[in-house]
């Protein structure tokens, strides 16, 4: 007998390699049917378990399963399916989903659901409640589990977003009908665009003076990095990226590094000279375009996506279309009309002397006694190997990872919350990360406030990584509500943190843990890297809370009406 339970395993295994879940009496049969009959691993005592053609990694709190499905998909480029219990395992995962959603990522969440007969009291309305985050369910029955599953898999693939996939209860052990599905996912093309829009962007593009192209992280989905070096040379561009597609130029000579506030502030000013500007696969929001600030009014401002509705008010013509598509049809056009580089990027002295990317590397010791964070971040990033995975938590802090840390692909640096605004999403996203790259170096950065709401799943970052370190910026207080309502004049009490011991947790849950006090507390850590031994390494970094990111600061200009 075939259940509905081992239809829907069944066709998420002909897909997808990995699911991550927590298990409940909503989705147990399911997790159940994902193991072979002859593979009885125990789950609770390793991190994953290989269960025929999928690993299943049991994480411990229903968010992290999400936002590791959602880790995993940033890392790779692979769908990953997560697993959540009906009624309170499913509220628990709602932030994630609903990051999900709003960063475009492409994941199913197979979830258990209300038995047929309809609610029982601890029962809520889950489709409801998924429609409001902006995620489409797809309820599965006896007669078409595996056809659903299928459709809520290619759903989330080709819409580029989180999608719920419910097991009645009173089904999830039934008998399953005859079903036969076919081998492969029927996917959308990506958009070709038109001759016209590439035939005038190149014109353009040709005449240009200064050109400046930005790309985001659209342009790495769409597998358009290779193309983008290829239309800057070209071009004699000056290149940079938004914060989710840093790394994407592989010339990083020319490349200035994240726009916006993360930006250093000569190389924004550069950018303001540019005559002609290509945006291609970013969403050219507020941080990104420093809140309309970031180019010069009087610059021609070609955007390359593919939703036709994206309006901007900087945007001189719109290419809709796929970004690799695009770019490639762009420098074809290029060389048709055989259109010299610009040589500007070569004329400018700020590459050439490192100045374009040198940033204040602030003092050891501050006068409160405690760690400057901006020399912290310039010795870590002296320290950590190139060959890394960096899963960034929000909060204050981003403005340290995210600036003094080069970055060596858009995968190799996740920032993960930052489209839903939320905090605690680093530690589960960090194990579908490294589940994903398990080779490289592991390394999550995140603040105290988030840490502590995500402490339930440090046990599985230190279960799931082979090698990794942990950067926790300790400044005892939620830093970004002191940067801002603080400075507004709000009582700063509600802000604090008490100071809490994240290396002796760490140490707790088997991995290694040291406090920060000194730059010099950092010699044990430089050691255990050079030593290639295994294991989860937690620098508890005890900073000062004096020292404003300067993202955070533009942010408060504009929020108070004061120039930046």
């Amino acid at each position: 007998m075939t259940t509905v339970s081992t239809r829907v395993a069944d066709a998420i295994s002909a897909h997808v390699t990995d699911v991550f879940g927590v298990m409940g009496n909503g989705n147990a049969h399911f997790i159940n049917a994902l193991f072979s009959s002859d593979s009885n691993t125990d789950s609770g005592s390793s991190s994953s378990t290989d269960s025929g053609p999928v690993r299943y990694t049991a994480v411990r709190h229903e968010t992290a399963a999400v936002a590791a499905a959602d880790a995993y998909f940033r890392a790779s480029g692979r769908i990953a399916v997560a697993t959540v219990t009906y009624g309170a395992g499913f509220t628990n995962m709602a932030t994630s989903l609903a990051e999900s959603v709003r960063a475009g990522i492409p994941l199913v969440v197979v979830v258990g659901e209300a038995p047929t007969a309809g609610l029982r009291p601890w029962d809520i309305d889950q489709v409801a409640l998924a429609t409001s985050l902006g995620a489409e369910t797809f309820t599965v029955g006896a007669d078409d589990a595996g056809r659903t599953t299928l459709t809520a898999l290619e759903h989330a693939l080709n819409n580029r977003t989180a999608v719920v996939l419910a097991i009645p209860y009173d089904l999830a052990a039934a008998t399953a009908g005859d079903e036969t599905l076919p081998a492969e996912l029927r996917l959308t093309a990506p958009l070709a665009p038109t001759a016209t829009e590439t035939d005038a962007a190149a014109a353009v593009l040709a005449q240009a003076k200064r050109p400046f192209i930005l790309a985001g992280r659209g342009a790495w989905v769409s597998g358009a990095a290779d193309a983008l070096g290829e239309l800057a040379d070209a071009l004699g561009a000056v290149t940079a990226s938004s914060a989710l597609g840093r790394g994407i130029f592989a010339k990083q000579q020319f490349d200035l590094g994240v726009t916006g506030g993360f930006g250093q502030d000569a190389a924004m000013a550069l950018v303001r000279t540019a005559d002609v500007v290509l945006v291609v696969g970013a969403s050219m929001n507020q941080f990104t375009m420093s809140f309309g600030t970031l180019v010069a009014a009087d610059a021609t401002v070609i955007r390359i996506d593919e939703a036709a509705d994206v309006k901007h008010p900087l945007v001189s013509s719109l290419i809709v279309g796929d970004a690799r598509l695009t770019v490639e049809a762009i420098v074809a056009d290029l060389a048709r009309i055989d259109a010299p580089a610009s040589g500007w990027r070569e004329s400018i002295d700020g590459f050439a002397d490192g100045s374009l990317h040198r940033r204040d590397a602030g003092e050891e010791t501050l006068p409160d006694g405690l760690l400057d964070p901006r020399r912290v971040a310039t010795r870590l990033a002296e320290l950590l190997p190139d060959d890394r995975v960096v899963v960034s938590d929000g909060g204050h802090f981003i403005g340290w990872a995210n600036t003094y840390w080069p970055v060596a692909a858009p995968n190799r640096m996740m920032m993960v919350g930052t489209a839903f605004q939320t905090i605690g999403l680093g530690f589960p996203s960090a194990v579908g990360a490294t589940t994903a790259l398990p080779d490289p170096l592991l390394v999550i950065t995140t603040g105290d406030g988030g840490g502590l709401m995500a402490l339930a799943d440090l046990d599985s970052v230190i279960r799931s990584t082979r090698r990794g370190a942990i950067v926790v910026w300790n400044d005892a207080a939620y830093g970004a509500e002191i940067h801002m309502y603080g400075r507004m004049g709000l009582d700063t009490r509600p802000m604090m943190i008490e100071q809490a011991d994240f290396a002796a947790l760490s140490r707790a849950l088997g991995g290694h843990g040291d406090v920060i006090n000194t730059l010099d507390d950092l010699d044990a850590f430089e050691q255990w890297l050079a030593s290639g031994a295994d294991g989860v390494y937690l620098l508890d970094c005890r900073i000062s809370g004096t020292i404003m990111a300067p993202y955070q600061l533009e942010i408060y200009a504009h929020a108070t009406g004061q120039k930046h």
